[in-house]
């Protein structure tokens, strides 16, 4: 089963996005991902509803944060772009005569519930602003300017 990347993509833009002093394109988010312009265009879009990040059409126009990276957290973000399945596993059926089955069932979504909610609350503990920080600060112990650490696609 494929894995869902749109979290990790979008909060990979959303720090290019705070880290430059002027709104990016969505050709250039899309460089950052190796993905198409569309991809980024869409799923900011959604960030965009939610007041998160804004942006302007035509010359010098761009994609740019719009919130105060301290208040948002990633399980905002998480919300924003539609709170996608945390887990690729699931129960083989869901409903079932098997009392084997019933008794897997019950064990296995326990486990994904606890799971599911320890993640939650971890995203809800972690602002853009800490992973900005986090950023900020290994790029000067790696002594990279910007450019450099701004090299992201996987060609």
């Amino acid at each position: 089963m494929k894995k869902d990347s749109k979290l990790s993509s979008v909060l990979h833009v959303l720090l290019h996005m705070a880290h430059n002093e002027r709104p990016l394109t969505s050709d250039e988010l899309a460089l950052y991902l190796g993905t198409n312009p569309v991809v980024v265009r869409r799923v900011l879009g959604s960030l965009r509803d939610s007041g998160y990040v804004a942006s302007v059409k035509g010359h010098g126009g761009g994609w740019s944060i719009a919130c105060d990276l301290h208040t948002v957290t990633l399980l905002d973000v998480y919300h924003a772009v539609g709170s996608p399945s945390i887990f690729a596993m699931a129960n083989r059926m869901d409903q079932t005569v098997c009392l084997v089955e019933k008794v897997v069932n019950s064990a296995l979504d326990e486990a994904f519930q606890e799971a599911e909610a320890l993640l939650i609350n971890r995203l809800g503990d972690v602002s853009l602003a800490d992973l900005a920080k986090n950023f900020s600060q290994q790029m000067k112990a790696l002594k990279q300017t910007p450019d450099s650490a701004y090299q992201c696609a996987n060609k």
